[in-house]
């Protein structure tokens, strides 16, 4: 693993995050700029498997982007990856548009899944890797999933399927950030003790640093190990990293940089991360 590489590549996909949120004046910079690190080790440092060149290609691993709001980050990722073109990254949620507010997968090489209803994620990517294992295909899913979503009952329900079903072949990762919508998780419904949770419906679950390169991928290549139940990487992060005035704040759950808000945020970045 390269670290260096992987920290100067999250720092591109969070420039590439607050332009283009800046200039579609609608986005959700909060949580996608917490999820850097859990898709960047994942795509950078060789763990994904998937080819650029042939991306319908039935053995792949799949990604599902449950909560399908922060699309931001999976468009930064994909473009970077190679998928399209870097100019693209200018049109999101413009009309007309392959990027939009949530991913829609018939549009946009390397996505897997069109989502954005929270809590249907981790049910879908179930069915892929029961798919997988009857094919005796021996590709992964990966599925990731906000905090503030696992206080829909569906994923619950899924989390009991997967278990029940021996899925070893799927990786859940909870971007762990404390903060959704109209404020912290735990005053909305809290879902502590969250490991415990996880653990007590049959799953492996590792918890990690979910802004640590090194961590982030050491916890993937546990995962892979894992044989005879699902794991689950709880990676605890910051809603707003790297940005100092979004950092744990709700208020940036959903709302759009002006530019001097943009021009504070881009400084913030290059100061924060040396």
């Amino acid at each position: 693993m390269d670290r260096l590489y992987l920290e100067k590549t999250g720092r591109m996909i969070r420039r590439d995050i607050l332009n283009m949120i800046h200039l579609a004046g609608s986005g959700h910079p909060g949580g996608s700029l917490s999820a850097v690190e859990i898709l960047t080790s994942l795509y950078f440092d060789d763990i994904f498997q998937c080819d650029v060149n042939d991306p319908d290609k039935k053995e792949r691993d799949r990604l599902v982007l449950s909560k399908g709001h922060c699309a931001p980050v999976l468009y930064s990722v994909l473009c970077r990856k190679g998928f399209f073109e870097e100019k693209e990254l200018d049109t999101l949620r413009k009309l007309g548009s392959n990027l939009q507010g949530h991913p829609y997968a018939a549009k946009v090489y390397g996505l897997d899944v069109s989502s954005g209803s929270l809590g249907q994620g981790l049910s879908v990517a179930n069915g892929i890797a029961l798919g997988y294992k009857k094919q005796n295909i021996e590709n992964r899913v990966y599925c990731l999933l906000g905090d503030g979503e696992l206080q829909e009952g569906q994923v619950w329900e899924a989390a009991l399927s997967a278990a029940q079903f021996n899925l070893d072949n799927v990786c859940a990762i909870v971007d762990n950030n404390h903060v959704q919508l109209d404020g912290r998780t735990e005053e909305i419904k809290k879902m502590e003790p969250v490991i415990d949770k996880w653990v007590s419906f049959g799953w492996n679950v590792i918890p990690v640093d979910g802004h640590d390169v090194a961590s982030m991928s050491s916890a993937y290549h546990q995962a892979m190990q894992m044989k005879g139940k699902p794991t689950v990487i709880i990676a605890e992060t910051i809603k707003g990293k790297g940005v100092s005035f979004m950092e744990d704040k709700c208020e940036w759950h959903g709302q759009a940089p002006d530019t001097e808000q943009l021009r504070l945020a881009l400084t913030d970045l290059e100061e924060m991360f040396v």
